[in-house]
């Protein structure tokens, strides 16, 4: 699909940007993405957190280089409100019991309709209340860690109350920061790119989101201009190429690895914890993953040594 859309919208594009996208009930997040790269006219673009073509909510869509920040976005918490059908009777006050035991890790193993293997894994529930009830009807709040099936939640909760229980509706409210009152319907951004190929970009400007609002959500690292070239070139950080740290950060945890002029760089994980990467002399404190910005405009800082000349061969003294 040719769309021809002006100079601004096609720079942002290029840099990089994201869509908060209202999913609706029936297609796939597949074909959502499809719908939003075919209106933009792009080759490609990604989505972070699959709901099922039944389930509605904030859909997180990716274009350009902003599809290098799919890990980020991943490592956000789903917040959702879902319906839970219980097949018995329970009182408020056992509901409110049992909701509040699945507080924190749980086990969960994905459905047999998850496009997943079915492994069973932990996941942390974050937030798990009662908004209301309508007989057998729970009306629930959930945040919980990326993966978090509320479809196997629901049943488990069903299962501790001894009546069986399933989830009947549900609807993504948020994805880290991200709410949905941030999110547009499919519908909204058509509307907008028509304006923007009739001369009005602004609409669709505020759709898109720049990508700092996702990486600024992390601990960044300042780096070195010698430490970001190295790194621009596929090296990994050591201790001596930081600059400063913005934000503490564990052992393990994701960090962002930024410029002096807050360029981002690279996209890494934590070998040590922050306070000891700012106490080492020497080592390496983060495994770089993914580097985002192009090596060539990093120009090297540093030169093989160069090869030792060759020893002239001495032709052998007289007897």
């Amino acid at each position: 699909m040719s769309v021809e859309l002006p100079a601004p919208v096609g720079e942002k594009l290029a840099a990089g940007a994201f869509l908060l996208i209202d999913k609706p009930r029936g297609p796939s997040s597949h074909q959502v993405t499809a719908w939003v790269r075919d209106l933009l006219g792009l080759k490609s673009a990604g989505h972070a957190g699959t709901l099922d073509p039944n389930v509605s909510g904030v859909l997180w869509v990716g274009v350009g280089p902003a599809l290098k920040l799919l890990p980020l976005v991943l490592q956000f918490p789903k917040r959702y409100v879902g319906v839970v059908a219980l097949h018995g009777d329970a009182s408020d006050a056992a509901v409110r019991a049992v909701l509040a035991e699945f507080r924190g890790p749980v086990y969960q193993t994905p459905p047999v309709r998850s496009a997943v293997k079915r492994e069973r894994r932990v996941r942390t529930i974050h937030r798990l209340d009662l908004i209301e009830r309508n007989g057998p009807r729970l009306l629930i709040d959930v945040v919980g860690d990326s993966g978090t099936y509320v479809r196997t939640l629901a049943v488990d909760v069903g299962d501790a109350l001894g009546v069986g229980g399933n989830l009947e509706e549900l609807r993504r409210t948020g994805t880290g920061p991200f709410r949905e009152e941030d999110s547009v319907g499919v519908t909204v951004l058509s509307d907008a790119v028509a304006q923007a190929s009739e001369g009005n970009s602004e609409p669709l400007l505020k759709l898109l989101h720049p990508m700092e609002q996702v990486w600024q959500e992390f601990p960044q690292i300042v780096l070195r201009d010698s430490a970001a070239a190295a790194i621009a070139h596929g090296a990994d950080l050591a201790s001596g190429g930081i600059e400063r740290i913005l934000k503490p950060f564990s052992a393990g945890q994701r960090v962002v690895l930024i410029t002096r002029t807050g360029r981002l760089l690279a996209l890494g994980r934590a070998l040590v914890d922050s306070e000891e990467a700012s106490r080492r002399r020497h080592g390496w404190v983060v495994d770089a993953e993914r580097v985002l910005a192009d090596a060539s405009e990093f120009p090297a800082s540093w030169r093989k040594p160069p090869a030792a000349p060759p020893i002239p061969d001495v032709p052998p003294s007289p007897g």
